[in-house]
Parts: C-alpha cells; sequence; structure tokens
C-alpha cells in the first residue's frame, strides 16, 4: 500500500480508527484484539505511534497502519472464538475428536473444514451451550 502517513488516531467504544494525510479512515474492531478488548479505557489511551503503527506498551499490543486496510477474510469460527473467549478451544476439539492443532486451524482459517465437519463443529459449540443452560442451582 506505499507509505501511509496517519494525522489522527481515536478510540471509540468498539475500535482503534485512523486518519491518514490524504483522508481515507479505517478501523480495527477491539473484538479482533483481546488485549485492547479487556484493556481498561487508560490502558487504551496509553499508546504510542511510530511510522509503522500503534503500540501499547503496557499491555504488550501493536497494530500496523497496513493493517488497517488489509481485506479480512471472514472466517466463521474465528468470529465465534473472538466474540466468546470463554469457550476453551482445546476442549471443543476433544469433544470433537479431533486434535487441538488441527482445529487451531481451523480457527485461524490455515486450513478449511468440510461443510459436514463444520456443522459438527457449531453442534458441539450449541450442545456446550444447551448443557450450561440446564444447570439448576438447588
Amino acid at each position: 500500500m506505499g507509505n501511509i502517513v496517519v494525522e489522527k488516531v481515536w478510540l471509540t467504544d468498539t475500535a482503534v480508527w485512523i486518519r491518514t494525510t490524504d483522508g481515507k479512515e479505517a478501523c480495527e474492531q477491539l473484538a479482533e484484539f483481546p488485549r485492547l478488548k479487556f484493556a481498561t479505557p487508560e490502558q487504551r489511551n496509553n499508546f504510542t505511534l511510530s511510522d509503522d503503527g500503534i503500540h501499547w506498551e503496557e499491555i504488550d499490543e501493536d497494530l500496523s497502519f497496513e493493517g488497517f486496510f488489509m481485506e479480512k477474510p471472514s472466517n466463521p469460527l474465528y468470529d465465534v472464538f473472538i466474540a466468546h473467549p470463554e469457550l476453551n478451544a482445546s476442549a471443543i476439539a476433544r469433544r470433537l475428536g479431533i486434535s487441538q492443532s488441527l482445529f487451531a486451524q481451523y480457527i485461524s482459517g490455515t486450513k478449511k473444514p468440510s461443510k459436514e465437519r463444520l456443522e459438527d463443529i457449531f453442534e458441539t459449540i450449541r450442545s456446550v451451550g444447551r448443557e450450561l443452560c440446564s444447570i439448576s442451582v438447588a
């Protein structure tokens, strides 16, 4: 994309935004970056800028300016695990009887499960939800 020169950086409750000197604006969702998502507002606002990106020393997070403009392919498994960090991917893989490393590749998008396997994965996640809903307090 060439040399990106950023003139403004700002944060909302859900995203980090940048504006370049040529007027382009882009954002990264906090939900995509758990350290930012769970940081306090003070931690989020305590960042430094470099020629290449934004750095949060206290929470050890970096975002490159180039990344703001990269196409981000959708991956439904990744989206579920980012939206629900309380889910344990290793435990879901064990329930499915597949290796944890293969399951991690499905989540990251480096490997794509078949349509049937994807449905099995989501059914397993839903079954965990149903089990949790059936818990009663004595």
